[in-house]
């Protein structure tokens, strides 16, 4: 018997620390990766506008915030005639709906008219059916989606229309960033999972062709959304299953992760927000595994990066468990010292991970302008494995649901914690921009 556990656990080590392993790699893809890197940078002349642009804002409770973003929208930089803005609610959402109006008809006195609300009043209430009633409103060449509390960035029209012009595709995954990183403890790593996510992990996947696009700052040519029915409405996660059905269609998908033209947004304002939006994303990518779209991808490595991709939220589950586990046998279990040892690679990979991170949290505090105080440091190395074993508890959370058949959508809160007083967003474009300009 304890020959058989000995086994089992490097069995178990190996599989963990390779796992572990490749999403490092993955993190710092385009860091080790010069060509991914300038290819993730937006580019430095825009050409004319040419492209039409319907926004989809699908919302749901999103009273705080919606009339902001509808604004910021509207007023971004690209010309009106070539702009249609969708704010899409179900019926049953008062308070959003009459924030939604009041806004659209102060905008109305300014002349501003191409803005229009859509109310939905049938099943099933969730982000992929409100996208789907939007979408045949929409009159758009490129459709996109924005969250009802993104900042997006005034001049990301433009720069999409400019790829979307140049090269010839018909997909572009902008960069998301969550922004409020000292608002709680889980706030910093929420927050650099998304900085890695985009500004690397996306690129490793555009590149293999096999990609789960995000859920807003993805531009679509609307023709090809329409010739594939839309986005699933069944599914928690629509965004990785459309991004995978793309792909197996073989359209190439590009993804640009520039910091200047990041959309903004926020982490859940709780902790039991934060699980219950990670339960949603994790079931969905179980949804995706067991729906099977991954398995038409053309080539075996595609297939296989898909089915680890969507497979994630179980080996995240036995990670979280087995972390403390590892640990506790490396004092407790007199071993022989090769298990031993073995035993204990995944927890030097995790703080491997844990110390990509802290550079990570530096680069991207440099990158928007703020500053990382050296008890951020500290805070993040005694929440690290907490934070690990609240992402292990959202992945059998996520499990339970899956198996007992509940699909409900769990809205997350927002309420705005990402956004600053505009005169000091004016005042950091103006200084990105003259950064730019001097070639820095």
């Amino acid at each position: 018997m304890e020959s058989l556990v000995f086994a089992v656990l490097v069995v178990i080590s190996i599989l963990l620390s390779i796992q572990a392993g490749h999403v490092l790699y993955m993190m710092i893809y385009t860091w080790d990766q010069p060509e991914a890197e300038q290819q993730a940078k937006a580019p430095d002349e825009m050409v004319e506008p040419y492209l039409s642009f319907t926004a989809i804002l699908p919302a749901r409770h999103e009273e705080e915030v919606i009339a902001a973003t509808i604004d910021r929208v509207v007023r971004s930089n690209y010309p009106a005639t070539l702009l249609q803005v969708l704010v899409v609610c179900s019926a049953d959402d008062i308070g959003t709906i009459e924030q939604a109006e009041r806004k659209i008809d102060e905008l109305s006195y300014e002349g501003i008219t191409n803005v229009e609300l859509i109310v939905f009043d049938d099943q099933p209430i969730n982000k992929p059916h409100g996208l789907n009633c939007a979408l045949r409103y929409a009159t758009g060449d490129v459709v996109t989606i924005f969250d009802a509390e993104d900042e997006m960035h005034p001049d990301i029209f433009a720069v999409v229309n400019t790829l979307m012009v140049n090269e010839d595709v018909r997909i572009v995954q902008a960069g998301v960033q969550l922004m409020n990183y000292e608002t709680n403890w889980y706030s910093t790593f929420n927050v650099l999972e998304y900085f890695f996510w985009f500004k690397s992990r996306l690129h490793y996947h555009a590149k293999h062709r096999s990609i789960p696009l995000g859920g807003n700052t993805v531009f679509f040519s609307r023709e090809l959304l329409e010739q594939i029915g839309g986005w699933d409405e069944t599914n928690l996660t629509e965004d990785a299953e459309i991004g995978l059905r793309m792909s197996a269609l073989g359209e190439p998908i590009r993804v640009i992760y520039d910091d200047r033209y990041v959309t903004q947004e926020e982490t859940p304002p709780t902790l039991r927000q934060f699980i219950r939006q990670r339960t949603r994303w994790n079931q969905g990518f179980m949804q995706t595994l067991a729906k099977g779209t991954w398995k038409d991808l053309p080539t075996f490595n595609q297939r296989a990066l898909a089915f680890y991709t969507l497979s994630f939220p179980y080996v995240q589950a036995i990670l979280g468990l087995y972390t403390p586990l590892a640990l506790a046998m490396v004092f407790l279990v007199e071993a022989p010292v090769p298990v031993a040892l073995l035993s204990f690679v995944p927890v030097l990979l995790l703080t491997a991970h844990f110390i990509t991170a802290v550079i990570g949290l530096y680069e991207f505090t440099e990158a928007h302008g703020l500053r990382a105080s050296p008890t951020i440091v500290v805070k993040m190395a005694l929440t690290w494995i907490p934070y690990q074993l609240v992402l292990a508890y959202a992945a059998v959370r996520a499990l339970r649901r899956q198996l007992s058949g509940e699909r409900n959508w769990e809205k997350t809160q927002h309420v705005g914690a990402h956004r600053q007083p505009q005169a000091e967003v004016d005042d950091f474009l103006d200084l990105s921009g003259q950064e730019v300009e001097s070639g820095a």
